[in-house]
């Protein structure tokens, strides 16, 4: 790694780390708001799907017209929206007690667009930065989210039940720190020269190659394989196998992104031939997704939902670099088109194993099987909603064989 570049990379592992808090607290404080506020599972739902269509949109933004940014000062404008966004969150609550839910939905969008920002941006300056292993980079990169989702779900469950969920404001308030840091790290940098296409033109020639359209669809893949166990897990492991709550989340929502992390930072030490580690990776995750789902025993489950985390750590990130090296002089370009087919697979594919799940729990030939299975019908509900989220793990097994025979 060159050394003049070392205050940036550490500037984008800290802007990794911020995306971990950004993804990670609305869903970790779901139930203290709907206590404290009385807001509604519909409106608190809406604050995941504002999060991801935020991300999405500012994704394809920059799909199509990054040539009109200045690509330096967005990278360096991600952390200070991040910071923007979680003190709005944390602190709208303090000057409009009667209109949180204003306050939490606006700040959402602001550290979301940031976010989106980071997808399409921080790894496009960790692939220009010379190096003499492109790829270990980029899965490092991507390790430190992972690595990073850990703490902020166990500081988080052990501050809320230590102090109380009254007191959530300061928990948001001191991973402040995060962008803050990330912000000092980026104030004295010269980012690296990225390539962006020239004109719209530029871009559309790329969206008439069917590998294009092959790698986002790979993403997608990968991206709802790994986000739906990472959403579901904590609500599997309580509701299906009867974990309690702070085990499941301690046990296996931090332990998935353990394993996550660990995957990565393998592959950014030891890893190579990315294409079967990809193909092996959706081998994994299908039959860690079908032992979840038909296991009736609590401690098989909990395993293969940590095991997930590492069968798909190098879904996305995979994906990435083969498409980064399949189109090297699309710059941005790829790199946000890739972000924008992970994000509607992390987005979508969660949404329908709650469709799922739902739809099931009301199915009455559904509630005769529980009954025959003697388990009740949310936790038949929530087993079927596991093997709809199974078949996008198994749809990838294919699409990775075909990438790692055309590499």
């Amino acid at each position: 790694m060159n050394k003049k570049y070392k205050r940036v990379k550490y500037a984008c592992y800290t802007v990794s780390l911020s995306m971990s808090v950004a993804a990670n607290i609305s869903p970790i404080l779901f139930l203290s708001f709907r206590s404290l506020y009385g807001i509604s599972y519909s409106l608190l739902g809406l604050l995941v799907l504002a999060n991801f269509f935020t991300q999405l949109l500012v994704d394809l933004i920059f799909s199509f017209f990054s040539h009109r940014f200045n690509i330096s000062k967005a990278v360096k404008l991600t952390p200070v929206l991040t910071l923007a966004g979680l003190f709005i969150y944390a602190v709208w609550p303090y000057i409009f007690p009667n209109n949180v839910y204003i306050g939490l939905v606006t700040g959402t969008i602001i550290f979301s667009a940031a976010s989106g920002l980071a997808e399409v941006l921080i790894s496009p300056v960790i692939a220009a930065i010379p190096s003499d292993d492109p790829e270990h980079e980029m899965s490092k990169l991507h390790s430190v989210y992972a690595w990073g989702v850990a703490p902020v779900i166990i500081i988080s469950t052990l501050f809320l039940l230590v102090f109380g969920s009254e007191n959530w404001q300061i928990l948001v308030l001191l991973f402040l720190v995060v962008p803050f840091t990330s912000v000092c790290l980026f104030s004295r940098t010269k980012i690296p020269e990225m390539e962006t296409p020239e004109k719209l033109s530029g871009t559309l020639k790329y969206l008439k190659n069917k590998s294009l359209w092959l790698f986002v669809f790979a993403i997608f893949l990968g991206g709802a394989a790994e986000c739906t166990m990472a959403q579901w897990a904590s609500s599997y492991l309580e509701m299906a196998l009867k974990i309690p709550k702070v085990w499941g989340d301690v046990l296996g929502v931090a332990l998935f992104s353990v394993m996550l992390g660990l995957g990565r930072t393998l592959y950014s030490k030891k890893g190579k031939n990315i294409t079967l580690v990809l193909f092996l990776g959706g081998l994994g995750a299908t039959l860690c997704y079908f032992v979840a789902a038909v296991t009736p025993f609590p401690i098989s489950g909990l395993l293969a939902c940590i095991f997930t985390g590492l069968c798909t750590s190098m879904l996305w990130p995979g994906s990435l670099i083969v498409a980064s090296e399949r189109f090297p002089e699309s710059g941005v370009f790829i790199y946000a088109m890739m972000a924008a087919g992970g994000d509607l697979g992390a987005s979508v594919v969660p949404q329908l194993v709650g469709i799922v799940t739902d739809s099931a729990i009301v199915n009455n030939t559904v509630i005769n099987f529980a009954s025959i299975l003697s388990v009740t019908p949310e936790q038949m509900g929530m087993k079927l909603g596991m093997l709809a989220g199974m078949l996008f793990p198994l749809i990838s097994i294919p699409v990775f064989y075909h990438i790692k025979k055309k590499r």
